[in-house]
């Protein structure tokens, strides 16, 4: 992944003006931020809600609703584990469990050095291949307890 520049509010209502004028601007605007910044600060909550004439209230609650927000930087490394029932069925929880303890990093937190994030996700679309993981934004279906475990941890060991 990438290292992210800290919260810097010019450069965050520049990007909020660029895109308030687009109907529906909330969602494209925290997820811009997010990109440029690695996640959306809570600082950054009130310049999106004056820009769009919402509360801020209305703001922090979309950004607390959707999961892929995030209120830190991500590790280098972000894996995202399906955890729904299709691929529980095929495996998933012992996959999870095997990740966890390769990774030394708990689900859904980023190890302390910052090497990788460890997220459950509730759907990657692999339903038929499950278990199924995300790891840097590249799909993985079919992904086997012990050897497709081992894979993902030695891929974040970097």
């Amino acid at each position: 992944m990438t290292d992210y520049p800290p919260f810097d509010p010019e450069r965050a209502r520049a990007i909020i003006d660029g895109l308030a004028v687009r109907e529906g601007a909330t969602l494209p605007i925290l997820h811009a931020l997010q990109e440029a910044f690695g996640c959306v600060p809570e600082a950054a909550e009130p310049l999106v809600a004056e820009a769009l004439n919402l509360s801020r209230a209305e703001v922090h609650g979309v950004v607390t609703f959707y999961h892929d927000f995030r209120r830190a930087p991500p590790g280098r490394h972000v894996v995202k584990l399906c955890r729904a029932e299709a691929c529980q069925a095929r495996g998933g929880d012992v996959l999870a469990a095997e990740v966890e303890r390769g990774l030394g990093t708990p689900i859904n937190s980023t190890s302390p050095d910052g090497r990788v994030t460890f997220e459950a996700v509730y759907c990657l679309g692999l339903c038929a291949s499950g278990p199924a993981l995300m790891l840097d934004g590249k799909l993985f279906g079919r992904v086997a307890p012990g050897e497709g475990a081992a894979r993902v941890v030695e891929a974040c060991a970097s």
